[in-house]
């Protein structure tokens, strides 16, 4: 008789558990993502917001527009690569409107270019 009523002791137990498993709270929703700065149409203001761009380099970006990529931060030297590693995840280089894209494929050498 004992044995019986430990088992159903640990049924009730084990039926608890799950119980409160499913009751509790949903984790917390996750943060909003942080809005990309665009290269091309962002104010001084904003760019200045970015860790390492102060007055000046922000005036020296948008001088330098329009970007093709944000890459070109580096290659143009406007700021240096360690500057770079810590803003890549925070700008973005779209192209400015009324652009078209450049087609990024060019005929094999030796075929004749369509006109």
């Amino acid at each position: 008789m004992k044995r019986r009523a430990f088992v159903c002791s640990l049924i009730l137990v084990a039926a608890s558990a799950g119980a409160f498993a499913q009751t509790r709270p949903a984790p917390p929703p996750a943060a909003p993502a942080v809005s990309l700065i665009d290269l091309n149409t962002a104010s001084r203001d904003d760019l200045m917001t970015l860790d390492g761009i102060g007055e000046v380099r922000a005036e020296a970006i948008i001088r330098a527009r329009p970007f093709k990529a944000k890459t070109e931060l580096v290659e143009r030297r406007l700021i240096p690569e360690a500057v770079y590693d810590r803003i890549a995840d925070k700008v973005i280089a779209r192209p400015p409107p009324g652009t078209a894209p450049t087609p990024t494929t060019r005929p094999p050498a030796g075929q004749p270019r369509r006109s």
